[in-house]
């Protein structure tokens, strides 16, 4: 594990090692990707570059873990009101506040993160900064171009899965 993986494991460890998060290895986000890998993903690459950026990396590290946190699987729509793209930020953001205590920003990072197809605007950098890695990350695993079950298992994660 490298410099970068053990700080973010340092700043996200009591996240990491919540059944709530470590749940999010049950569904799948995007193909065959778990909401789980998908959501280490985006927050290890937003962590690195809110700290390229000298940006809160905390902030961006916790909300880009928690912004996928709804919980349930997306293609049950018993599970969910409405549209699943207008749907999650909203369940994410009352599973992560029941979880962890939330700052302004990381709250705003986990309902914008869907911006400009959903949800609410980003009101800093660290939201901007975590929508676009969102976007980039899916569209890498989609195109099938990265597996982040790689970084998962890199980071020492153990997902729950039954």
């Amino acid at each position: 594990m490298n410099h970068y993986m053990r700080e973010f494991v340092e700043t996200t460890e009591e996240l990491l090692g919540s059944d709530q998060v470590r749940m999010m290895g049950r569904w799948k986000h995007h193909g065959p990707i778990t909401t789980l890998d998908h959501s280490l993903f985006v927050a290890y690459w937003s962590y690195r570059a809110a700290r390229a950026l000298k940006l809160d990396a905390v902030a961006a590290a916790r909300g880009g873990l928690l912004h996928d946190l709804y919980l349930y699987d997306s293609k049950d729509h018993a599970a969910h009101p409405g549209w699943q793209c207008f749907d999650h930020p909203k369940a994410a953001a009352r599973n992560a506040e029941a979880l962890t205590d939330l700052t302004k920003k990381e709250k705003n990072i986990i309902l914008s993160h869907m911006w400009p197809m959903g949800g609410a605007l980003p009101r800093s950098m660290e939201a901007v900064l975590v929508d676009l890695v969102d976007t980039f990350c899916a569209g890498l695993e989609l195109s099938r171009i990265y597996r982040p079950a790689r970084l998962r298992k890199r980071l020492g994660v153990q997902p729950i899965t039954a």
